[in-house]
C-alpha cells in the first residue's frame, strides 16, 4: 500500500515537473531568479524528448510500482499519460513545437523585462 501511494506521489510530481517545463518560464517574467532553474528544467525536457534518456522520475515511479506489486510501465511518462490522452498521437510534433514556442516566448518576455529594468536603473 505504501509503495503504491509513493508511486502516485511520484506521478503527481512528474505532472508538476512537466507543467513547470512547459509554463515555468512565465514565472521568470515576474520572478527573475526562477529563470535559471527553468532553463535547466527546459533543457532536461528537451533532452528527454530528443535523446533516448531515462527520466529519474519514471525510474522512481516504476521502482515504487514494482515494490507495490504492480508492473512497471512499458512506456515513458509522456507516452503513457500525455500523448493520446491530452492530444491525439498525430499532433505530437505540433505539441512539441507549441511548447517550444511557449518556452522561448516566455524567455523573450524575460529578456525584455530585464532590459527595461536595466534602462530604468540607468536613468534612461
Amino acid at each position: 500500500m505504501g509503495y503504491r501511494v509513493l508511486a502516485t506521489a511520484i506521478l503527481v510530481a512528474h505532472f508538476g515537473f512537466l507543467a513547470y517545463v512547459v509554463a515555468g518560464g512565465l514565472l521568470a517574467v515576474r520572478w527573475r531568479w526562477t529563470f535559471w532553474p527553468h532553463a535547466a528544467a527546459a533543457l532536461w525536457g528537451l533532452l528527454v524528448v530528443t535523446v533516448p534518456l531515462n527520466c529519474p522520475l519514471t525510474w522512481a515511479q516504476n521502482w515504487a510500482r514494482q515494490r507495490g506489486g504492480q508492473a512497471a510501465l512499458q512506456q515513458g511518462f509522456i507516452d503513457r499519460y500525455i500523448t493520446g490522452v491530452l492530444y491525439p498521437q498525430r499532433y505530437l510534433m505540433l505539441m512539441r513545437v507549441l511548447v517550444a514556442v511557449l518556452v522561448l516566448g516566455s524567455w523573450a518576455l524575460v529578456l525584455l523585462r530585464w532590459r527595461a529594468a536595466r534602462r530604468r536603473l540607468a536613468g534612461g
